[in-house]
């Protein structure tokens, strides 16, 4: 007889870090994400990454951090990092207003918020849909993503959060 129930009891909650991540999973089954837009732009997480989203709020602003770190937001008593992608990916400060959103996503144990326009939609796709994001230049968008994908016409450009938080926040 196993003792699943001990086990279970003394372990943590099922978690899957490569999907908290935002790499796709390797399976047969569609991978679900959330689509959200900065300026014409399309970009995806993966909603196994997504806790949260929200509209944007007045955060505090911590001197002495690069740019695209626009503060810090008190969320139920956690301190998340907000990470504006359009300065991330180097076009230029947001001027965020009460239309701008935050997605709450966590990677690994970190709660990262991203601030972009608006969230477009849940997208479920096939990992074979994905393509490689082509390496030909040294743009500062390329290192975040980790691949591209055209849906209904539009590409979505998916990001790689492990990336980017290793870079953005030490």
């Amino acid at each position: 007889m196993s003792e699943p129930a001990i086990s279970s009891a003394t372990e943590p909650a099922q978690f899957n870090p490569a999907l908290a991540a935002g790499a796709l999973s390797a399976t047969n089954a569609p991978t679900q994400l959330i689509s959200f837009a900065i300026g014409d732009d399309q970009y995806g997480v993966d909603i196994m990454a997504v806790r949260e989203i929200k509209g944007w709020t007045e955060i505090t602003h911590l001197p002495k951090q690069p740019d695209y770190v626009r503060g810090v937001l008190n969320l139920r008593g956690v301190i998340v990092p907000i990470i504006d992608l359009r300065c991330r990916f180097g076009q230029g400060l947001t001027e965020a207003t009460p239309l701008h959103i935050v997605i709450i996503v966590q990677i690994g144990a970190k709660p990262i918020g991203l601030l972009a326009d608006r969230v477009l939609d849940i997208v479920s796709l096939d990992e074979s849909q994905i393509q490689p994001v082509p390496r030909i230049a040294q743009a500062s968008r390329v290192e975040f993503l980790s691949g591209l994908v055209t849906i209904e016409g539009a590409m979505i450009a998916l990001i790689d959060l492990p990336n980017l938080l290793s870079v953005a926040v030490e």
